[in-house]
């Protein structure tokens, strides 16, 4: 059984479709995946039924924005219920704010003389189920001509440490837990930063925090290593995923993978809220 566990589509900031996606995890010969798209559950019903089609299970998941000294903190939820009142107060809330977030961040690029409009970002965004974000940012920076790539907008333009960045703002990284734990999931922090974790994580395990994402596509073996060994020390599960968006930005689905023996014990826990497809795990 092949796992990834962290997997964004069209909901919020990735390139294609819930269907799609996990049609092409299928093909990829991914078994267990999780669409874990930015405050939003609402792919989720589409990606579940796509999978049926094709013998994936997919894991009912989202990735919630929240801000601590004015750096984004993100904590993946799995296994909760998308149709919780959390889970759905919690989205609305999302779009209202990103939307004010991405007003924000096109007004100051507009100061430093950077033309674009959050026109333009809705329109890369696209219609339907998009919780509007950087990337969407990004791909209009592109289309206007103003950098060449993606890659070239977060590293000159909007990434973390510019001047037009805007954080999410979505409240703690606290409440992000207690609002998965509400919502009947896990909750893990997706991909923390090394110099945040002594800071944070006793808190966030207070508050409910069960596990720590240590397996990424993007990170080198030493740096998964001492994540784990963080994770181990306090207890807690571990998971794993590519956090890929799309076929434009690098890699191919399916590339990453794990087994189940890998993240045991996480998969214990999700197995208390959903059927596994797992014997012997």
């Amino acid at each position: 059984m092949r796992i990834d566990l962290h997997l964004h589509s069209t909901a919020s900031d990735g390139e294609l479709p819930p269907g799609e996606l996990v049609l092409r995890a299928g093909t990829a010969g991914l078994g267990l995946v999780a669409l874990t798209d930015h405050d939003s559950a609402a792919g989720v019903e589409e990606a579940r039924a796509a999978g049926t089609e094709v013998g994936v299970t997919v894991v009912p998941a989202t990735e919630l924005s929240s801000t601590w000294d004015g750096r984004d903190v993100h904590v993946l939820g799995y296994g909760i219920d998308p149709g919780a009142p959390s889970s759905v107060d919690r989205g609305r809330r999302a779009r209202l704010r990103r939307r004010e977030r991405m007003r924000s961040m096109v007004e100051r690029l507009q100061r430093q003389g950077v033309t674009v409009t959050l026109e333009a970002v809705e329109r890369s965004a696209g219609e339907g189920l998009a919780m509007i974000g950087r990337p969407h940012l990004a791909r209009a920076l592109v289309e206007s001509g103003r950098v060449s790539s993606v890659e070239e907008a977060f590293d000159t333009l909007i990434g973390d440490d510019h001047p037009a960045f805007v954080p999410t703002d979505l409240g703690s990284p606290t409440d992000a837990v207690r609002a998965i734990v509400d919502a009947g999931g896990i909750p893990v922090w997706a991909h923390p930063p090394r110099d945040l974790l002594p800071k944070l994580l006793p808190g966030l395990r207070d508050a409910g925090m069960m596990g720590l994402e240590v397996y990424r596509a993007s990170w080198s073996a030493r740096r998964s290593r001492g994540v784990l060994q963080v994770a181990v020390d306090a207890g807690m599960c571990v998971t794993a995923g590519s956090d890929w968006h799309g076929p434009t930005k690098g890699g191919s689905l399916g590339e990453f993978w794990v087994g189940p023996q890998r993240i045991r014990q996480f998969l214990d826990l999700l197995g208390e809220r959903m059927e596994l497809p797992l014997e012997g795990h």
